[in-house]
């Protein structure tokens, strides 16, 4: 349910060529930690951190419509940036873009940071890559 709304909700401004979200199966890796808000035992919101030695990566964060405004997203991303530390990380980069305006004024309110492409990504003008040092 999470991942298939979080494919909508990225469809629903980008083309399939534009998005670089990891699938469910991707999700499974041994290098991913998956993490889900429940409210009264029902999947709410969703992030994975993937740690990639270096630093770790932000992917699938999401939260459910009906769960909008109750600050999952700011509990997710925090208990992930607790988690990179505890795998001793030293910062947590993603990749999102402009239309996506909530979640970089999430990011930003956090303290995440513009930074240049990393990883795998290409140069691509719907890419905003940003980073937090942990």
């Amino acid at each position: 349910m999470l991942i298939n709304g979080s494919e909508q909700a990225l469809r629903a401004v980008y083309t399939a060529d534009e998005c670089f979200t990891f699938t469910a199966n991707e999700l499974l890796g041994d290098k991913v930690s998956f993490f889900v808000a429940r409210k009264d035992g029902e999947a709410m919101g969703c992030v994975a951190l993937v740690n990639e030695a270096a630093y770790g990566e932000v992917k699938r964060l999401y939260v459910a419509d009906n769960a909008r405004g109750l600050g999952l997203a700011k509990i997710l991303m925090k208990h992930l940036e607790t988690q990179a530390r505890a795998q001793g990380l030293k910062s947590v980069k993603l990749e999102t873009g402009e239309k996506l305006a909530a979640a970089v004024t999430l990011y930003k309110s956090l303290g995440y940071t513009v930074c240049g492409k990393f990883g795998p990504y290409e140069d691509d003008p719907v890419s905003l890559f940003m980073e937090k040092a942990l």
